[in-house]
This record gives structure tokens, sequence and C-alpha cells, in this order.
């Protein structure tokens, strides 16, 4: 199947366990698709930061081997899972753990949110939450990492000027990623968010959906609600350069408690290779594909 080359300055990625649970099945989906980045979340359900020594270094050969560049890892730091009331030392070990890992993975870059609610009122929520993020993105800094705040679950997920505040009191150690099709389950309009924020992107997730909070329905790029074709020329058009990672959602939702995605690589790869035609035929001029 014909290859198409990516908008220039733009890498395609995936988010690996999407594709399956072992880093085999992982790396198989993106060889097929040609593609030479992969993002990491699990690897046999397991995160990243839990590995044990020898299945890490296992996972980190397998990548070098394979000729993929890490472009980030999905941390669990602040995401739906882990209130702000919570303990903060579960999210500081997990820094502290991925920091010597990310340095053997080459990349710089970990996934975070900014902590739900747990019966607070928005003032105290947005204080702590501040405080928390201000705190680890000191320790980011100081260990040579970049957290990259996603639009999700989180007092900062879904709201422009609170991502702003966050990115102002935490300084160049945290930036933003942006997933396309947050705003479906999240009930917000994610194009519109993003032209508040686009000057501030550093990663991009592409996913689509339909629907809304009750009944999110997850579709091939383009062919949902978010506006995804709308989204990434919004990037191109303010000078985006980076990677564009899929993040299906179709077979793997760990926030639904769905987290086996075995035998899908085919759907993976089909995502892939679709992503790539709408970037061709909606997003950029083909003149213009390099």
């Amino acid at each position: 199947m014909e290859q198409l080359s990516a908008p220039a300055g733009i890498r395609y990625a995936g988010i690996g366990d999407e594709a399956g649970p072992s880093l085999a099945e992982q790396i198989t989906a993106l060889a097929r698709l040609g593609w030479n980045a992969i993002e990491l979340r699990t690897v046999d359900g397991v995160a990243i930061a839990d590995l044990d020594n020898r299945a890490f270094e296992r996972l980190a050969d397998d990548v070098a081997a394979a000729g993929l560049d890490v472009v980030c890892v999905d941390s669990r730091i602040a995401n739906w899972a882990r209130p702000v009331t919570g303990p903060f030392e579960v999210d500081t070990a997990e820094l502290a753990a991925l920091a010597p890992r990310c340095a053997r993975l080459g990349t710089r870059y970990i996934r975070v949110m900014s902590y739900p609610n747990d019966g607070l009122d928005d003032a105290e929520w947005g204080r702590r939450v501040l405080r928390r993020l201000c705190s680890l993105a000191d320790r980011a800094r100081d260990l040579g990492l970049v957290l990259l705040h996603e639009n999700c679950s989180g007092w900062a997920g879904a709201r422009a000027d609170r991502m702003l505040e966050l990115l102002a009191a935490a300084g160049p150690a945290l930036r933003l990623m942006f997933d396309t099709g947050n705003g479906i389950p999240y009930g917000y309009d994610a194009h519109a968010l993003l032209t508040q924020i686009v000057d501030h992107i550093t990663h991009v997730q592409v996913k689509d959906a339909a629907g809304g909070p009750s009944d999110t329905v997850y579709t091939l790029a383009g062919e949902g609600e978010a506006r995804v074709p709308d989204c990434l020329r919004t990037l191109l058009q303010h000078g985006y350069t980076g990677t564009w990672s899929i993040e299906p959602h179709l077979t793997l939702r760990p926030h639904e408690g769905s987290t086996d995605a075995s035998g899908h690589g085919d759907a993976f790869v089909a995502y892939g290779r679709h992503l790539e035609r709408l970037v061709r035929e909606k997003v950029i001029a083909p003149e213009a594909v390099r």
C-alpha cells in the first residue's frame, strides 16, 4: 500500500498500546505504516514507570533495534484516576522513576493531566493543582524533562484560561499537548479551545469521535464531530512542527476500563493510512506535501 508523506515539519507516530499490548505488536504496526516514531504508554498492560528493570531494558533495546524514536511517554501523573486530594508522593515517585527511563529512551517529554476534583470548591481545587503542577514542573526542569499537559481530565483540561494560567505559573518545563478528539467525551469545542492555545502546543494526539459525554463513539479521523481537519490545518497555519500521534480509541480506552487491544494491529494500521489520506486530501494541498 502506498505510503504518503507528512507535511513539512510534521512526523507521524502512534500510541503503541493502541495497536496491541505487546511491544512486538506495537513495533510491527508502526513498521507496517512505515513510521519511525512511537509514543509509549504501556507494555503488556504495565505502565512504563512500573516495568521491572529487566523488562524496561528489553523494551529500550527493542525500540532502538527497530529504529523507532520515542516522542513521548504517557504517564499517569495527575490523570483521571488521581484526584487532587490523593497522595502527591505517588506522582513525584512516578516522575522520579521515569526520569532515567526517558533519558534511556531519548525523550524529554512526559504526558500529564491536571487532577480531577474531589469535592473541593473551584478556588481550592485550582490552588492545589497549581501548587502540585508547579512543584512537578520544577522537578522536571531539574531532571531535564518537560511535562506536557493534555486537554483531558482535570482542572485545566477543558479551559484555555486555566491552561494559560498553569503555563505562566509553572514555567518552561510545562507545555501543552493537544488531543483533537477529547472535546467530544468531555463536552467542549476542542477546535475553539485550540485557537486560544495553539502557540503553546508541543505535541498532538489525533483521535475523532461523535456523540457527547454520555454516548461517545470513536471514529476514524475526519469522520466524527471533532473537526479534525480544521484542527490540523489550524496547527499548520500557526507554524506547528512536531508529531501527530494517533490514538484511535477504537479498541483500547484505558479510562473506560477497556485495556486489551490484542489482535487489533490491523485497525491501528488502517487508522494511520486513513489519517495520511485525510491530511493529503483535506488538510493541505497535494502540491504542499513534501
